[in-house]
């Protein structure tokens, strides 16, 4: 148990001590603890620092140990609020630096010896060559803050232990070759859906991925990284979180099954589904490390502080070496170009190739199939129909057509889809002539009869049968007398076609329409038609069933 003493007037023999609430631990028992607990931490960040001319002097092992160890330490800091008094704020800093990269190396070492066996796609830009960047800069911030914590250990008059030789421990020599997959291949039901679903939820990750990754080049700017801009460390670790699940999913349902032998495809969409991952874990510790301590608001407010604290800065030797403006520890815009243009641009560049991969195996997957279903019944293909049909039929990646007519329009395109409102239309307008005749709604002459007053009876009567819903109230038509050179019935179906033109009115139908394609697509497409192409008869949106709701994200 270490001595806790209350700060008071009489205790002025005491050093100044770390606060924790109203309780202090004497600086002198703080510093026997840290020096007690960090001679293995002391040791690797000293191997690190003096074997910095060797080409290579990272290895996993040197990596495991600096993030054990930092990871350890760090935790001890804080339970004593290292991070909030000035004389150890900086050691803290440092450790949290060293556990930060030493863990973001280990990522990119991940990646690197796992290249070959992701089997990735060929992309515009030489990944592996990319990836020996990114390492390289990780290596010199780590060299960098492994030389400037001695130096603060120094400070705070830490025994540095003496480095031992222990290149054998730390150094990784892999022989080449892999074991034997002796163990049987699992057997999984329902193949084709097993891989349809995973293949549909990589598609829909892509493209919520995008919304929140930058779709182009950005330059190294201050607000990169804040909760507003395009990059943040929350946006990045609500990605990363749901591709693990997808790799999850992956390996509960096809890793070591017979499918995966036979499918070339699977292992290689597993591929980039881990370099993806692991590419946004290294995103987001860059990103986190930007935000709280290379950000131009963070380093002025450090400034700020030590200048406030100038008289402790140099109160030994060691210290009046050193200006109180330190230049940062890792530089910010190298920080933010190498998250931009390594870990950013590859993920992109690695979402969009698998994409293809994945559209390529729904065709082979996906179970085809047709169904008929009612168009919208009063406006037709319209904005909201147009727009849920496309987003329903791109949720799941697969092609799927609708036939209307002799034409055949693409459902994953709402323009495509607005086109098919000048066929439903023709057709609105000549099962109206002919549900007019058929009720003998207006009368071979017509006599002086006000056309208007014509117009306004045969809409009524068509709206008391369902046929017609008028939206305007009440309803305003031109006064006009009924043309002698023309048929009467021509006219009354011109008109009422200006008010369908103008949105005063429109015209039911019960023409069909068939889709053809994924019958995932089809049951969902059904379960829309159901409710209404999602709104109600006057165009208003109304909820949709559980089933669809990603329709309203």
């Amino acid at each position: 148990m270490f001595r806790i003493k209350m700060v008071c007037s009489e205790s002025r023999h005491l050093k100044k001590a770390t606060l924790v609430g109203s309780i202090t631990i004497p600086y002198d028992d703080f510093e026997k603890l840290i020096a007690d607990r960090s001679g293995r931490y002391f040791r690797a960040v000293g191997y690190l620092a003096s074997h910095c001319n060797n080409k290579r002097f990272l290895t996993r092992p040197l990596l495991g140990e600096l993030l054990s160890q930092a990871t350890q330490i760090e935790e001890l800091l804080d339970s004593y609020g290292a991070r909030n008094n000035f004389r150890w704020a900086r050691f803290r800093s440092l450790t949290a630096a060293i556990k930060l990269f030493s863990n973001v190396s280990y990522e990119l070492f991940h990646i690197q010896h796992s290249i070959a066996a992701y089997r990735l796609l060929d992309v515009k830009q030489d990944f592996s060559k990319g990836t020996e960047g990114a390492l390289n800069f990780t290596e010199s911030i780590l060299l960098e803050v492994a030389n400037g914590l001695l130096t603060e250990a120094k400070k705070l008059h830490l025994p540095i232990p003496e480095v031992l030789d222990q290149e054998s421990f730390f150094a990784e020599k892999l022989p080449d070759g892999r074991l034997p997959h002796d163990l049987a291949r699992r057997k999984i039901e329902a193949v084709s859906q097993t891989v349809s679903l995973l293949a549909t939820a990589f598609l829909n990750l892509a493209t919520e991925s995008r919304k929140e990754l930058p779709d182009k080049k950005i330059g190294p700017k201050a607000a990169l990284c804040e909760l507003t801009g395009p990059i943040s460390e929350e946006k990045l670790r609500s990605l990363e979180l749901r591709f693990h699940n997808l790799q999850s999913l992956y390996d509960t349902y096809v890793s070591t099954t017979e499918t995966e032998v036979f499918d070339n495809d699977l292992p290689i969409l597993r591929g980039h589904i881990s370099v993806v991952l692991h590419l946004l874990r290294t995103a987001r510790d860059f990103a986190h490390y930007y935000e709280r301590h290379a950000s131009p608001a963070v380093q002025e407010s450090i400034t700020a502080q030590e200048a406030g604290h100038d008289h402790e800065l140099h109160a030994t030797p060691v210290d009046q070496q050193t200006d109180h403006k330190r230049k940062p520890l890792v530089n910010p815009e190298a920080l933010l170009e190498t998250l931009v243009d390594y870990c950013i641009s590859f993920t992109s560049q690695f979402l969009t190739r698998a994409e293809l991969l994945c559209r390529e195996m729904l065709k082979r997957y996906i179970e085809i199939g047709t169904i008929e279903v009612s168009v919208p019944q009063y406006r037709g293909f319209h904005v909201r129909p147009s727009t849920l049909i496309s987003k329903l039929v791109l949720h799941y990646g697969s092609e799927v057509k609708m036939k209307l007519g002799e034409e055949v329009y693409d459902a994953a395109s709402p323009l495509e889809l607005f086109r098919a409102n000048e066929q439903i239309n023709a057709h609105k307008r000549r099962s109206l002539a002919q549900e007019i005749i058929c009720l003998d709604l207006v009368a071979s002459g017509g006599g002086d009869k006000d056309l208007r007053m014509i117009v306004r009876a045969v809409i009524v009567t068509l709206a008391e049968r369902g046929k017609i819903i008028i939206y305007e109230q009440p309803l305003k038509i031109e006064e006009k007398p009924p043309q002698p050179d023309a048929k009467l019935i021509e006219q009354v179906t011109d008109e009422i076609a200006k008010l369908q033109a103008t949105g005063k009115i429109d015209i039911g139908t019960d023409i069909q329409a068939v889709f053809t394609g994924d019958k995932r697509v089809l049951e969902d497409i059904e379960l829309l038609v159901e409710n209404g192409y999602g709104e109600d008869n006057f165009g208003n949106n109304i909820s949709l069933p559980k089933q669809l709701t990603y329709l309203r994200q």
